[in-house]
């Protein structure tokens, strides 16, 4: 894209986040529209109904090969459930679901034996910071990494929406067969949605940690999720929560 640079106003090529919607469908029934950055829309389609209790199979591209659309199969999907679409934006998972209470999905208690030490907890975002090639290069990207318990970084994924961004991660460890996140970690690039906390406790993470700050309803779903958050990790710092067991000293 062209820009002009000031104070200089000289013109020159700038790179910039492409974002483009999504249909994610079921059966050739359209359940959701995402804008998202294009990449891994498979795992985005699996990450997305896994956290809305969809129960994903297989996602696929279309057989009438429709541009920027993921048809997913789903075993046992009711399409009574298509009453009710879900549209959602890049800067808000949950905007035109109409209430709150519309995306929150049945998930067991996290149950987990890991334990994170404090240094290892705090050194993740800038891990995970290391690895946002896209964001360097553009600045406009939220990022989601998954790390095993020592640390090792084992997926990152990019996108313009930062729910996008936790469904890719999700959608690949179904398909890698990590699904429950039970021996892993969860790391975002910026605050604490209630709904990246909603999406983390249905794959079965028991820590999830992030730069920004948590809002009061992703604390109360975590702590009713038995789920460790930990928000504002930066500097070697880092503020617990919710089930602060699993950070040690």
């Amino acid at each position: 894209m062209r820009a002009r640079r000031f104070p200089t106003g000289h013109e020159e090529d700038d790179l910039v986040a492409v974002e483009e919607p999504l249909e994610i469908r079921i059966g050739g029934e359209p359940v959701a529209v995402t804008m998202r950055t294009p990449g891994h829309d498979e795992e985005l389609a699996l990450g997305f109904c896994l956290t809305e209790g969809l129960a994903p199979v297989a996602a696929r591209v279309p057989d009438d090969l429709a541009v920027n659309a993921i048809d997913v199969e789903a075993s046992g999907f009711d399409p009574e459930r298509l009453r009710r679409h879900f549209y959602t934006s890049s800067s808000c998972g949950v905007c035109g679901k109409g209430a709150i209470e519309a995306v929150r999905v049945a998930s067991q208690r996290v149950e987990s034996a890991l334990r994170l030490s404090q240094a290892l907890a705090a050194a993740l975002p800038d891990r995970l910071l290391s690895a946002q090639r896209a964001f360097a290069a553009t600045g406009g990207l939220h990022a989601t990494g998954l790390f095993t318990a020592s640390g090792e970084l084992a997926c990152v994924r990019e996108d313009v929406g930062r729910h996008n961004a936790m469904d890719k991660v999700v959608g690949w460890a179904f398909l890698a067969g990590l699904v429950p996140l039970s021996e892993h970690v969860l790391c975002v690039s910026g605050r604490l949605s209630f709904e990246l906390v909603q999406k983390a406790a249905v794959a079965g993470c028991p820590v999830l940690v992030a730069v920004g700050a948590p809002s009061s309803l992703a604390i109360e779903v975590a702590d009713d999720r038995g789920l460790t958050l930990c928000g504002f990790v930066r500097e070697g710092r880092l503020t617990v929560y919710t089930e602060p067991c699993r950070i040690t000293g």
